[in-house]
């Protein structure tokens, strides 16, 4: 029988509990896994918010309603939320505290991944699929950042797993998890639409073979309760349509990138070095073969959010193709990888692939460079702690651009407050002095503002500081100095603070 058309095991018995308990390959897996993800997932943890970590600070703290956030109303539009205001009410506004959620979040992902590759690749799959996720950094990433990824990450994986259950075993337990987690999915982040793809072409393969216990006629209620239930959200996402070119972080992407984006080279690169290992060992060929349904799940996770937010992207103009929209691809491209190493791995060899790709995981993503990880280039913390430390020395006003790229003239204006959502990183980390908020970059909209600015406050101060995001905050600084007197002022970068920049201007007094 082949791997795709295996049942699943009952809970408690089986190739499913055995990776829940460690049994399929011994503790050796077990405890590389417990280090891959004390290294990847949980010492980055306490390190400073990112610029859009902030932003979730603020929604929790502010609430949905803030008149601020009408710049950049798709921001609050996610029951993600629920989950660091639960973290907040309890330990209030911690790093760790926020960034916890999605790391279990991820802890439960994975196990769901490993499941179905248990059941789509090879009972002994398992943890090398999940040992595999751990190879992309993007992976990683969401489990120790307080955004909405890792959520959708497990909500995605386990509907996976509970509509594969169903359509296996016909059994209405399984139906309605898949329903509820479904209808959640997009209303998680707006962006997920593409993934209900996945549903219906795993559905369609599976009915269109007679693979299934679940009836046409169920299987569409089901599909069309569903679809009912996100009519609400289709409205929102269309009225925010409008809007969308306000919020264009990225330009179009070129072929290159979406070839880039679907791991091609991870995936080949895998599958040729399990080929040719088994051809060093003269093993033969690997004994599994996959089911057109095993084969139709992998490569619709595998495709379907880089493929049609790539086609998006050029469609409308509006380009969404921005690296964290598409990590929930990730597992499938994981699975695709895994796939890859059965068809020439012999069965007997999964304990050591495995083993193989976690140590490969924690040697090139460890940051072993340095003792705490950074979870992202963004040093908030340190930059605002480093501001407050200038001010303290010498009163100094702080010129401050907003890393949001909403931030530009009609949304942004000169009564903007400081304390608004396009100034977060502010409400999280806040600096001493007198705060001047600007504009995301300088644009002749907003210069007047600014030439008033530092000639009635910065430049009779005899010392000012520009501080924001590195882009941002140097295009401000090279302005300022195009605009003082030659000679008359000197300008310095303070700090490391990843793509945050201390800039200080200091009169010279001659």
């Amino acid at each position: 029988m082949s791997a795709g058309s295996r049942p699943f095991p009952e809970d408690g018995a089986g190739t499913g509990s055995r990776f829940l308990q460690g049994k399929t390959g011994g503790w050796l897996p077990a405890l590389l896994m417990a280090a891959a993800i004390v290294r990847l997932w949980v010492m980055p943890l306490p390190t400073s918010f990112w610029v859009d970590e902030t932003g979730t600070a603020f929604v929790v703290r502010r609430g949905a309603d803030d008149p601020t956030l009408s710049v950049a109303r798709q921001v609050p539009a996610s029951l993600y939320y629920v989950l660091p205001s639960l973290a907040d009410r309890f330990f209030g506004l911690s790093e760790t505290a926020y960034r916890i959620p999605s790391l279990v979040a991820m802890g439960v992902a994975l196990w769901f991944i490993a499941r179905l590759a248990a059941r789509l690749i090879h009972p002994q799959a398992a943890w090398f699929a999940a040992f595999a996720c751990l190879l992309f950094r993007g992976f990683n990433y969401q489990a120790a950042d307080a955004r909405p990824y890792a959520l959708g990450t497990c909500v995605l994986a386990a509907s996976l797993w509970l509509l594969a259950r169903w359509l296996d075993e016909g059994r209405w337990r399984h139906g309605l998890g898949f329903a509820v987690l479904a209808a959640l999915l997009w209303r998680i982040h707006l962006v997920f639409w593409p993934l209900y793809g996945i549903y219906v072409v795993y559905a369609a393969i599976r009915l269109a073979r007679q693979e299934t216990k679940v009836r046409a006629g169920t299987l569409a209620a089901v599909f069309g309760a569903v679809a009912v239930s996100l009519v609400p959200v289709m409205f929102q996402a269309l009225s925010l349509m409008k809007e969308a070119g306000a919020h264009v972080v990225v330009p179009r992407p070129t072929p290159l990138e979406l070839v880039y984006a679907l791991k091609l080279g991870f995936v080949a690169g895998v599958g040729l070095a399990a080929a040719l290992l088994a051809r060093a060992l003269r093993r033969g060929h690997g004994e599994t073969r996959l089911m057109a349904d095993a084969w139709a799940l992998i490569g619709a996770w595998w495709l379907a959010l880089p493929v049609l937010l790539f086609g998006f992207s050029w469609l409308t103009g509006h380009s969404v193709f921005v690296p964290r929209y598409l990590y929930l691809g990730l597992p499938g491209a994981a699975l695709a990888a895994t796939a890859a190493v059965a068809m020439s791995l012999p069965p007997r060899h999964w304990r050591s692939a495995a083993l193989a790709a976690g140590v490969a995981a924690l040697a090139l993503l460890g940051r072993w460079d340095v003792l705490w990880p950074p979870h992202h280039n963004s040093d908030w913390r340190g930059a605002s702690r480093a501001v407050s430390e200038l001010v303290r020395e010498r009163p100094a006003p702080v010129a401050c651009p907003s890393p949001y790229i909403e931030a530009k003239p009609p949304a942004w204006s000169p009564d903007y407050p400081a304390d608004g959502f396009l100034y977060s990183h502010l409400v999280v980390y806040p600096v001493r002095g007198k705060v001047y908020p600007l504009p995301f970059e300088p644009e002749q909209e907003s210069l007047a503002v600014a030439e008033d600015l530092l000639w009635t406050k910065l430049a009779p101060a005899g010392r000012f500081i520009v501080y924001g995001p590195a882009g941002g905050a140097g295009k401000w600084a090279q302005w300022f100095a195009g605009r003082l007197a030659p000679g008359l002022w000197e300008q310095q970068r303070r700090g490391n603070f990843g793509d945050v920049s201390v800039i200080v201007f200091e009169s010279t007094g001659r």
